[in-house]
């Protein structure tokens, strides 16, 4: 009863910039935290930065400095301006929610991931 919606990826040289943007929506009451991850080929998924309702926000080591996230609370929408890319940048970028359904007037947690997109950092 969520859906999540990606975009931005794409192909970019070493030291360019991307902006990835993730829309939820369906019967949402509200939202805890959005985040986005990242799988490279042959490797775990991992925490990219994620964003709290609250207003907290934490990065991977390797991605501070030069990605920031921001989130539109009133547009359900997360997304991660990404600059001066590298090569290890590369991966399938996830969005992630977390947050309360409002179904038929009972709430109920959910966690709900995005279909991914490729983001390809490649002279």
């Amino acid at each position: 009863q969520v859906q999540l919606v990606e975009s931005g990826g794409g192909l970019v040289q070493p030291g360019g910039s991307l902006r990835l943007s993730c829309a939820a929506s369906g019967s949402i009451f509200s939202i805890y935290a959005m985040g986005w991850y990242r799988q490279a080929p042959g490797k775990q998924r991992e925490l990219v930065a994620r964003t709290t309702s609250g207003g907290s926000t934490n990065y991977a080591g390797s991605v501070k400095g030069r990605f920031t996230i921001s989130r539109d609370n009133a547009k359900n929408t997360v997304s991660l301006q990404m600059n001066s890319l590298k090569p290890e940048d590369t991966a399938v970028y996830y969005c992630n929610v977390d947050g309360q359904l409002n179904i038929m007037g009972t709430m109920r947690e959910f966690t709900s991931w995005g279909q991914g997109t490729q983001v390809t950092v490649s002279s």
